[in-house]
């Protein structure tokens, strides 16, 4: 099978064709989870909380991300291999490019994710005009956990809803070519995805993104986090760690999840 590239994800955006994801940390998920047939391997910086046991993101270093991105790419043929940018990694646009560079030749990503709206708009214009895939990420940004006083819905109200709206076009006019939209209202996320050319990648924001992520302990069950209402329990389903992940694409692919219970009004 061919290798997923960002021509096949607007491919699958133009035929209406969920885009499914999910967060991979090693080698043995990461194998497991493309012969399930995941399209894109998130190596999240999540991987300071489930497997590295931190209250939060922050802690992940560049060297963690570079680690484990290595681990996850070293096994795949065909999955999309997008790493995170971790906290205080991307300060200005060249210690960005610093950053991205030992992701993509040292862990072998595809991609790198960069939280934030109108502040990184020159950051992602500086890497995507330099060759560096870029895909942004709206929303619940967990790096901003401090400024927003907890796990929170975002974009709830009009002024915050028009400014997510103005950022993600910002973003897509400076490079980006995937968009994650985390914990906002699923009519607000329904609006981006129309608006937007790029692919939206939605994570509790609805079931009319043009695809779906979710952290991989979350869809397992088994996280030492409490596990988010918008995330569901795939392995309790099925028995199986092969047979939860083979169900979870089914259930993203054919449109089962999310469900109306997985997301925000």
């Amino acid at each position: 099978m061919s290798k997923t590239t960002i021509t096949t994800l607007n491919g699958m955006k133009q035929r209406g064709e969920k885009i499914v994801t999910l967060t991979a940390y090693d080698a043995s998920f990461a194998r497991l989870a493309e012969q399930a047939g995941v399209d894109v391997l998130l190596v999240g910086d999540s991987l300071g909380m489930v497997v590295q046991g931190q209250e939060s993101t922050l802690p992940v270093t560049v060297g963690d991300m570079v680690y484990h991105t290595a681990n996850v790419a070293r096994v795949c043929e065909r999955a999309m291999i997008l790493a995170d940018m971790p906290f205080m990694s991307h300060g200005t646009p060249q210690q960005a490019l610093d950053t991205a560079g030992r992701l993509m030749k040292e862990g072998g990503a595809h991609m790198v994710k960069i939280e934030g709206g109108a502040p990184q708009v020159e950051t992602v214009r500086h890497l995507t005009e330099r060759a560096v895939p870029v895909c942004a990420h709206l929303g619940l940004t967990p790096q901003s956990i401090r400024q927003l006083g907890g796990y929170r819905v975002q974009g709830r109200d009009a002024q915050a809803a028009t400014r997510l709206i103005e950022d993600a076009l910002a973003l897509q006019q400076a490079g980006a070519q995937l968009l994650v939209l985390e914990c906002i209202p699923s009519t607000l996320a329904a609006e981006v995805t129309g608006k937007l050319d790029i692919p939206v990648i939605g994570i509790g924001a609805g079931p009319d993104t043009d695809g779906q992520v979710l952290v991989l302990y979350d869809m397992l069950g088994i996280s030492v986090n409490r596990i988010p209402g918008f995330a569901h329990d795939f392995l309790a389903d099925t028995g199986s760690v092969p047979a939860a992940l083979a169900a979870y694409v089914s259930a993203v692919r054919e449109g089962c999840f999310p469900a109306a219970e997985h997301g925000f009004s």
